[in-house]
């Protein structure tokens, strides 16, 4: 198997004032290639801080990481964004969606980045979309979908460019009972089907029952 993260010993101790506060304590964590791993764990346990490191948003203080062969506490922030573009898909418990645009134009953004053509991300957007069951809904702008089909929408977004990763900071936290069961399906079919490495964070017990790997943070560490 190929380690699509490798993380060694990595610590964040952010400062308020005079203050050290820890947010990671030294984690060691490998992921490899068709994992679906939950990190769990209350709040102020680091599971937000790991992710955005993970992902190249945030920088370790101390440590090594890896992302699909990218080692990211090297690499500038023009490198790091590049590295996001090509590798990482991120779904956000907000869904951060760009309101002005339709279903298929919130999917094709990342692609357009990529300097994929007109042509070919339209086709790739509306059968991602098909994927995740939004077919007939391309043209729909985000106030005009529920919160289930613009979380649906996020997560076309995340996978329609074939990354290496896909990041979910607690993706069912704002969905009901129904529509969060109908996204975990979905993501477990994305991985069991296609591959896809997914790193969610969540406290929901329902993404945890369907996860290889469970992992439990406390105080920025793993436990």
């Amino acid at each position: 198997m190929t380690a699509v993260v490798s993380c060694t010993n990595i610590k964040k101790i952010y400062k308020q004032g005079t203050i050290d506060v820890v947010a990671l304590a030294g984690v060691d964590l490998t992921v490899e290639q068709g994992d679906f791993v939950c990190l769990s764990g209350p709040s102020g346990s680091g599971k937000t801080t790991l992710l955005n490191i993970i992902g190249g948003l945030d920088m370790p203080s101390a440590g090594e990481i890896s992302v699909a062969g990218n080692m990211l506490h090297t690499m500038s922030k023009a490198q790091l964004a590049e590295m996001r573009l090509q590798h990482v898909g991120f779904v956000f418990q907000a869904y951060n969606l760009i309101p002005v645009l339709t279903a298929q134009e919130n999917v094709e953004m990342v692609m357009q980045m990529q300097g994929v053509s007109k042509r070919e991300r339209g086709r790739r957007a509306r059968q991602v979309l098909k994927e995740v069951g939004l077919e007939g809904m391309e043209n729909r702008k985000p106030p005009e979908l529920s919160g289930g089909q613009q979380q649906r929408v996020a997560v076309a977004r995340a996978i329609v460019s074939n990354p290496k990763l896909v990041l979910a900071d607690e993706p069912t936290a704002n969905l009901d009972s129904k529509t969060a069961e109908n996204l975990i399906d979905l993501m477990r079919h994305m991985n069991s089907e296609h591959g896809v490495t997914f790193v969610i964070s969540t406290h929901d017990p329902r993404v945890m029952l369907h996860a290889k790997r469970n992992l439990k943070m406390e105080d920025g560490r793993l436990v």
